[in-house]
């Protein structure tokens, strides 16, 4: 009964299922000197995550929960490098702090890695200048790295309920920049070629489909997923920002209670059973208002 109990509650909440494949994306990156980021480095961001976790907690009065502040770890070691450990940790302390001190109707704002970034490439661009920047050069565009992404991530945010969203992005996101290439005259192989990129599979299906900063309703999430993807292009395309998608995901954060007031519906909760993936012919199901809501921040 134990075992089954236990077995129930890993493979029923998707945060096991991040986890898994984060630290295996980070593994073989660190094995295979793909990625340039010390094992100190990211060291020094689970620490810095961990223990603002554990203060959240205690000031808070909930219980301490650590999956949340290490799936943010892994984000970060995964998307934001830095020359020394200070940046680094201080990403790691806004990203998970910004869950307990931007609250909104029982939720908070901000997706707490992609907070960190953000506020790290802004510091980066003022007070602490080329203190972090993110490493996009690292992924290249092999067709296989975005592939393997996707197909994880396909069933992670399926276990979330979420599997509209990062479709949703990408789809948005392709349509624009082929469009553009129509419009100029390029060759599709460039906007294919940018696709492929692993940093933005990463980011559409590991960070913008965080299912605690995604709004709760299926029309809201398509509003949000496709404003994110908009606003990505033109800061990308047109502003020649190469953080962008950072940057968009933000701004959709800010906007998201506003857009949630056209669609309401219950808070999701891990481990909310999941739908059909049929969701292009109708939305998934909202949960059942019947089951009480949790306490913990998260």
């Amino acid at each position: 009964m134990v075992n089954a109990k236990l077995r129930d509650r890993l493979f029923k909440d998707p945060r096991h299922y991040q986890l898994a494949t984060l630290s295996a994306l980070l593994a073989f990156g660190v094995t295979t000197r793909a990625f340039e980021i010390a094992p100190i480095q990211i060291a020094a961001i689970f620490t810095a995550a961990l223990m603002v976790q554990l203060l959240g907690s205690f000031m808070t009065a909930t219980r301490f929960d650590p999956r949340s502040a290490m799936i943010t770890s892994l984000s970060l070691s995964l998307l934001l490098r830095a020359d020394t450990l200070a940046p680094l940790m201080i990403a790691a302390a806004i990203g998970v702090g910004s869950k307990f001190m931007f609250r909104l109707y029982g939720k908070h704002v901000f997706n707490p890695a992609n907070a960190g970034i953000v506020a790290l490439l802004l510091l980066s661009q003022t007070i602490m200048p080329g203190a972090a920047w993110t490493p996009s050069g690292q992924w290249g565009s092999a067709i296989w790295l975005a592939a393997m992404l996707a197909g994880a991530g396909l069933f992670v945010t399926y276990r979330a309920a979420r599997l509209d969203v990062p479709l949703i992005f990408l789809g948005g996101f392709a349509a624009l920049i082929v469009a553009r290439a129509l419009w100029l005259g390029d060759p599709l192989a460039i906007p294919l070629l940018r696709l492929q990129n692993g940093a933005l599979v990463l980011f559409a299906f590991f960070m913008i489909s965080d299912p605690k900063t995604t709004p709760d309703g299926a029309i809201a999430r398509a509003v949000f997923a496709a404003g994110a993807a908009l606003i990505a292009y033109i800061l990308t395309y047109h502003f020649f920002i190469a953080d962008g998608m950072f940057y968009a995901l933000a701004a959709m954060c800010i906007a998201r209670p506003v857009i949630e007031a056209f669609d309401p519906a219950p808070h999701y909760r891990w481990g909310d059973p999941v739908s059909s993936p049929r969701w292009l012919f109708r939305f998934p199901p909202r949960p059942s208002r019947a089951r009480p809501h949790p306490l913990p921040a998260e």
